[in-house]
């Protein structure tokens, strides 16, 4: 199986990029939002344990992650891989996710980071901010946001460089432009 990672910071395009891959590729895109959102108005027991959460401002245990990403991927049948979009955050998380896929035979193939400069990202987050109506975002949340990311991806680019699978790709440009040149990249790995 071709398991995929796509990372990028808020705002890189990543969700947008995500489907199309999924598309082109027949692999299933796995967003761990799309899946708490979905275990939540399912009320599973996943569901309910993750509203709990959710609703205290807490943020999602690993291993419950991990339980309900194993959920999720049981599900699929029919794809010749996964595309993880934004997951995993920490390292402890990709080590976590290693361990679920190798009990599976499987293992994480590619990992791609979208490379889009600071200043990018929040004009496109705040040009959302005001099209979507999110008052929210402002320019300080978005640089506290962009400041997480870095912090918690830093650690995963060097975990993923040790096992030869990290590459970067421009992440500016049309949608379009973007996505050929990430096929340049996963092709040759399908």
């Amino acid at each position: 199986m071709f398991n995929f990672i796509l990372f990028g910071p808020p705002g890189s395009g990543k969700g947008t990029q995500s489907v199309k891959i999924a598309e082109k590729y027949n692999l299933a895109h796995i967003s761990t939002g799309d899946i708490f959102r979905s275990e939540i108005k399912n009320k599973t027991e996943l569901g309910l344990k993750v509203q709990g959460i959710i609703e205290k401002g807490e943020l999602v245990p690993d291993e419950l992650l991990i339980e309900i990403l194993d959920n999720a991927l049981q599900k699929f049948s029919g794809n010749v891989g996964f595309i993880f979009d934004g997951f995993p955050r920490t390292a402890q998380q990709a080590e976590d996710l290693d361990r679920m896929l190798a009990r599976k035979n499987d293992c994480v193939s590619m990992v791609l980071a979208l490379d889009v400069n600071e200043e990018e990202i929040i004009q496109r987050l705040l040009k959302r901010a005001i099209a979507e109506g999110r008052k929210d975002d402002t320019e300080d949340i978005i640089r506290n946001r962009m400041n997480v990311y870095h912090t918690q991806t830093s650690p995963l680019i060097a975990f993923y460089q040790k096992q030869n699978k990290f590459k970067a790709v421009n992440g500016v440009g049309s949608i379009e432009d973007i996505f050929g040149n990430i096929c340049l990249e996963v092709e040759p790995m399908i």
